[in-house]
Parts: C-alpha cells; sequence; structure tokens
C-alpha cells in the first residue's frame, strides 16, 4: 500500500473558455470538478497505475463532503481526518486558444492542535502496512511550519521510505529531517539552495539532508541526484496543453517506481512520461494512458558525468 498525505486538500474546478481576456466576461465552455490538492493527485494516478493507495489528510465543511463524495468514485481508501473548517476550492482556467492556464488558490481551513492531534495518531496508525509515503502540498493555516519535517521523523521512524514534495519554509525543515527523497522544482531549489543553476542546486539540495533529489525542469523534464548517480530525463518533444498536475503525476511514476524497486533511469522515464501524458489530459490527477504508453519509449535518459 502507498500513503498519500494532502494536508490542503481541495476541490479542483477547472474552467475552459475559448480565450481568457482581462477584465471581460467569459462563457465557459466546460466545467470539471475533481478531488484536488497534491497528494489527491497523486493518489490518483498511482491508483490508475494499479498501485493500492489510501489518501489521508483534512477535509472539512460543505466543500469537504463534495470531495469526499467525489473521492468514494475512485479507487483510492479514504482516509482523511474531519476538519470544522471548509476544506478549500482551486480554479484552474483553461484558454483553449493558446492552451495556457491560470490558477486561483484558496488558502485552506485553519486547522486547530486538537485535528492536528487527530491526524498524527491516524497517520501513526496508517503507516504499518505501508510501502511508502508521500507528503505532499502546502500546509493549510493553522499548521506549524515544521510539521512535515514531524512527519518524515515519524514515517523513518517506522522504516516506511518517504517522499517530500513541498516549498518554502516547510521544505527548508522537511529535507533537514532526513526524506528519502525530495521533488522541488527549479524555483523552489533556487529558493532553498540560493542558486539559480539547476545542477548545482539539485546537489546543494541531496547535500542539506535528502538521499535523492529530482528536480522538475519543466517542459524540459527532470534532473535527479541519487546516491546511485546522476541523471536528466526528458520528454522526446514539448507537449502543449494543460500543465495542471503534471508534477503530480511524475511524483507518483517515481513513488511507483520506489516501491517497484526498479533502477534509477526507468523510474524517471515513469515519471517523465506520466507527467508528459497529463499535460495531454483536460484535467489534473489523470493522464492519457495511450501517450503514457508510447512515451515510455520515447523518453531520453543521459547520466551526467560528474557523481554527486
Amino acid at each position: 500500500m502507498i500513503l498519500t498525505v494532502t494536508l490542503n486538500t481541495a476541490v479542483d474546478l477547472t474552467y475552459r473558455v475559448p480565450a481568457l481576456t482581462p477584465h471581460a466576461s467569459h462563457r465557459v465552455t466546460q466545467v470539471i470538478e475533481r478531488p484536488g490538492g497534491k497528494g489527491l493527485n497523486v493518489a490518483r494516478v498511482l491508483a490508475a497505475l494499479g498501485h493500492e493507495t489510501v489518501a489521508t489528510g483534512f477535509a472539512g465543511g460543505a466543500t469537504g463532503a463534495v470531495l469526499r463524495e467525489q473521492l468514494a468514485a475512485t479507487p483510492v481508501r479514504d482516509e482523511l481526518v474531519e476538519t470544522e473548517g471548509p476544506t478549500r476550492r482551486t480554479v484552474a482556467i483553461v484558454d483553449t486558444a493558446t492552451g495556457d492556464t491560470t490558477q486561483l488558490n484558496e488558502p485552506g481551513p485553519s486547522v486547530g492542535a486538537a485535528e492536528w492531534a487527530a491526524f498524527r495518531t491516524r497517520f501513526t496508525e496508517l503507516l504499518d502496512g505501508a510501502a511508502a509515503v508521500a507528503l505532499c502540498g502546502s500546509l493549510p493555516p493553522g499548521i506549524h511550519v515544521g510539521a512535515y519535517a514531524e512527519l518524515v521523523r515519524l514515517a523513518r521512524t517506522a522504516g516506511v521510505p518517504v517522499l517530500l514534495d513541498t516549498s518554502g519554509e516547510p521544505l527548508r525543515r522537511g529535507i533537514a529531517a532526513r526524506p528519502d527523497l525530495v521533488t522541488p522544482n527549479a524555483d523552489e531549489l533556487a529558493q532553498l539552495t540560493g542558486a539559480r543553476d539547476p545542477l548545482r542546486a539539485t546537489r546543494e539540495a541531496r547535500g542539506r539532508g535528502a538521499r535523492a533529489v529530482v528536480s522538475s525542469l519543466g517542459p524540459e523534464g527532470l534532473l535527479a541526484a541519487t546516491p546511485e548517480g546522476l541523471w536528466r530525463a526528458a520528454p522526446p518533444a514539448p507537449v502543449k496543453g494543460n500543465p495542471t498536475g503534471a508534477g503530480d503525476s511524475a511524483v507518483a511514476g517515481l513513488l511507483s517506481g520506489l516501491v517497484d524497486d526498479t533502477p534509477w533511469p526507468d523510474r524517471l522515464t515513469r515519471a517523465v512520461a506520466l507527467s508528459a501524458a497529463t499535460v495531454l489530459s483536460p484535467v489534473a490527477g489523470e493522464f492519457d494512458p495511450g501517450a503514457y504508453e508510447e512515451l515510455l519509449s520515447r523518453v531520453k535518459v543521459t547520466e551526467e558525468t560528474n557523481r554527486p
């Protein structure tokens, strides 16, 4: 079983419009609603790949009820903890003329001390039997900035490999707790290390405590610094579409490869193919299966000569 944690879950709304123009009214041509937040996107992709997946985190209010109803229609097992405050919404506005996406993210509910304690208990229980755990996304108001570091230590104590996908101070503190893998993008790496060069930043991030670091280079693919070596993985060509959730699909590919114990180049191939196939899908947390299978044989992975 793979456990995903989404402390700041959301109901994701995707609006498709013919063209997005500031200060203008728009006719929406399609509305798509899905359970969201980074960890839930990861969980849905993992489930689509055939992995037994459990999702925990927080959900509350009328929005939380909608999220849980939608999650019940997927293979992902719901182990979310109830909060008094309502779950947030996120809105992605897709300009179908250009393919550009504008994202609007609400902050989320304020989580109280008793709710955090209830989550910690649930999380600790779920670690028993987990093959791996992913800690994903932003922290909702009310949760202390060292929360992910705390959860990393709990997972390590339980002997469960842990992936951390967050940013800012939660990433800085979390990486010091020595997770098995962190997956920042280039901007998040630069903020963490002060280095703008992706290769230097990835290696410096690994030196801060993570066993491995996989950095997203956007449409150029992934850069990975691992104990076995340093690799770049890239799709065969740039992919146009909705990039929302592409990074989450890459995380799912890395987790899938981890629990399957595949070599790092194969993990990166899976992650890049899933990410690109998600860009070709209209909704975050989903991917185009045909495109994924076709891309698996075309992703290019190269090993850098300088090892980390």
